[in-house]
């Protein structure tokens, strides 16, 4: 079989659902040909920096207008009327891809962003056009209407709300499997905890705080660590700041009260996660999806509207979370979930 996996730069978590499906297709059935493409790759320069850039900006500086954003293009009727017209006028972006997949003709493509999709839909509809088997895997725990589209043949979901929602939207329950969010094997795997602190040089006799920033090293990390120098609780932290390396290097030459370590952007997130007591996170699918598959109790600050909030009150029903509106109330927060251990 030929499998092409598409995907597109918009925050970390597509691209690592797109890597995890690639490791384990190439495992199951190595005689297969795979293929991965980033739709990024594709763009013009300035295209690719905005898109790229713009949702980092975006969510950063107005969350509130994307939180606004995603629930007024939460709409399947409209978005299908949008789509249908953007269409008559495809970009260039989209005619290389449409090229790619012609030339490549993989008997599936798996989708990690929705953004692919809406290449395949008028591909299908083509007289002769292609068609390839279509799956499209949702990243979060809420599927957008933005997922939907007519030539998926199957949707791979979180969970079975997820797949509730999809078909009280009128997808055909048989089209809809609750896969769980695709991760690396790695997070199935059990790290010697003990090895990996001596890496870090971590005590033994103290809880191990993970803070996270996502692959984007975006959020409010300086202010978080202030307050949680507050706390008289004792602990020591590990702070990822993703890419983020001008982030890294402010944060590195400050002196805590509590026992800190600053990395960048990690490869071998389940080893820090095999050592974390407690998980401080921006609520992405990918990285609670990793968190929960290691057994791991997550803390949630301040989500922005729109999928974060999404996930953060999927993982809230289900008692895999806390979580708190404000920064001041960490130390307060941390303190009392860590005395309960």
């Amino acid at each position: 079989m030929r499998i092409l996996i598409a995907t597109v730069t918009a925050g970390g978590g597509h691209l690592a659902a797109a890597a995890a499906l690639e490791e384990y297709w190439r495992a199951a059935s190595p005689a297969d040909v795979v293929e991965k493409i980033d739709l990024i790759k594709l763009f013009s320069p300035l295209h690719r920096k905005l898109y790229s850039d713009g949702y980092v900006k975006l969510v950063e500086r107005a969350p509130e207008l994307w939180g606004m954003m995603f629930a007024k293009t939460d709409n399947p009727k409209l978005l299908q009327k949008l789509k249908r017209l953007q269409r008559r006028f495809p970009s260039r972006s989209k005619q290389r891809f449409a090229r790619h997949v012609k030339q490549f003709k993989p008997d599936a493509v798996l989708c990690t962003h929705f953004l692919p999709l809406e290449t395949l839909t008028p591909l299908r509809e083509k007289k002769n056009g292609i068609r390839p088997f279509v799956a499209c895997v949702v990243t979060d725990f809420e599927a957008h209407a933005l997922w939907m589209e007519s030539c998926v043949d199957l949707y791979c979901v979180a969970a079975e709300e997820t797949k509730a929602r999809l078909v009280a939207r009128g997808v055909d329950p048989k089209n809809v499997v609750a896969t769980g969010i695709p991760i690396a094997a790695k997070f199935s795997s059990k790290p010697d905890a003990k090895a990996v602190r001596k890496n870090y040089g971590l005590r033994s006799d103290l809880p191990v705080l993970l803070v996270l920033s996502g692959g984007f090293g975006m959020g409010p990390v300086a202010e978080i660590l202030a307050e949680l120098d507050k706390a008289p609780t004792p602990f020591q932290m590990l702070v990822v700041t993703g890419r983020n390396e001008e982030l890294r290097r402010e944060l590195a030459v400050h002196d805590r009260r509590h026992p800190t370590h600053v990395l960048g952007f990690s490869t071998n997130m389940h080893e820090l996660m095999a050592v974390a007591d407690l998980i401080i996170t921006k609520p992405g699918g990918l990285t609670t999806s990793e968190a929960l598959a290691m057994g791991k109790p997550l803390f949630i600050l301040n989500p922005i509207p729109g999928q974060e909030a999404a996930n953060s009150d999927f993982l809230l029903e289900h008692g895999a979370a806390a979580k708190a509106n404000r920064v001041e109330d960490l130390p307060y927060r941390v303190g009392q979930l860590l005395g309960s251990k």
